[in-house]
């Protein structure tokens, strides 16, 4: 199955406190690299987040992304120390007696010392069931996601791998009639250069013409790499790394066969099957 590595899933729910938002950003990468934005009442779900990914994506850089926006009934009340209060408000007018030009200490001055004000600390253990849960359903809508992209890139391979097995078998089909060609070539050379046609010494340029231009064993491995590629689309796995191997493999048969070409038409096969294998290869960079 193709699966791209670029991909965006967000999904919402509501919790008795508050609201939460997760969003998951992918794209393309060697190995799978997540990364995480969370608040800090939910940073202990780091490495369940992390366990969960790893079930789901093979490749890819992550990013995760989950916000708690508090609801108004989830709003911590404040308690105040009033004894510290009434402690600091005391030191306060017994400094200002003293000095001959006091100045006023309003409740925010008091308010911001140390001890007087502070929130009861809340529990967010439903909220942290709701986020684990909530990051499940965002990976599941992401996997479909990545799945629905990587499967808009099959007609583009499929076409390309089709444009690639019918260069190949022009040019084996062409061959033996070049390397007649290439023969009459040879022929009409020495009888331009009134050389005596001696049978074995024909003989023995052709062998050397022949070694030199055989590309059999090149196009045999075209088409056994194009199968191959073919295969691999089929596969319920991840699948970029092997397609991108084959890739690889593809291109070094085209560069072989245009080193071997005796032939204008069999360069510029070769040519345009460097290319059909370059578009390919750029798609592949993208699939898990």
């Amino acid at each position: 199955m193709i699966k791209s590595m670029t991909a965006f899933a967000r999904k919402d729910v509501q919790d008795s406190q508050g609201t939460l938002t997760c969003e998951i950003r992918t794209v393309n990468h060697r190995y799978l690299e997540p990364s995480f934005r969370l608040p800090e009442a939910l940073r202990e779900l780091e490495n369940p987040f992390r366990e969960e990914l790893r079930k789901q994506l093979n490749r890819g850089k992550v990013d995760v992304s989950i916000r708690l926006q508090a609801g108004e009934a989830s709003v911590p009340g404040f308690e105040i120390n009033e004894d510290v209060a009434q402690a600091i408000n005391e030191a306060a007018n017994q400094i200002n007696r003293i000095l001959d030009n006091p100045a006023h200490v309003n409740a925010l001055d008091i308010l911001r010392w140390p001890g007087v004000l502070s929130a009861p600390e809340q529990d967010f253990s439903s909220a942290r069931e709701a986020a684990l849960d909530l990051f499940r359903q965002t990976v599941e809508e992401l996997t479909v996601v990545r799945e629905r992209e990587g499967e808009r890139l099959r007609p583009l391979f499929e076409e390309r791998l089709t444009q690639m097995k019918a260069l190949v078998a022009t040019v084996r089909g062409g061959m033996p009639e070049l390397l007649k060609a290439q023969e009459e070539h040879l022929r009409e050379r020495f009888q331009k250069a009134k050389v005596e046609l001696d049978p074995e010494r024909i003989t023995q340029e052709m062998v050397m013409l022949a070694q030199k231009s055989d590309v059999a064993e090149e196009l045999d491995r075209l088409d056994a790499h194009i199968s191959e590629v073919t295969d691999t689309l089929k596969r319920d796995e991840a699948i970029g790394r092997r397609l991108d191997f084959l890739m690889q493999e593809l291109n070094r048969e085209a560069n072989t066969l245009s080193s071997k070409s005796i032939d204008a038409g069999v360069t510029r096969a070769a040519v345009d099957l460097k290319v059909l294998i370059e578009q390919v290869r750029e798609q592949v960079q993208n699939i898990e």
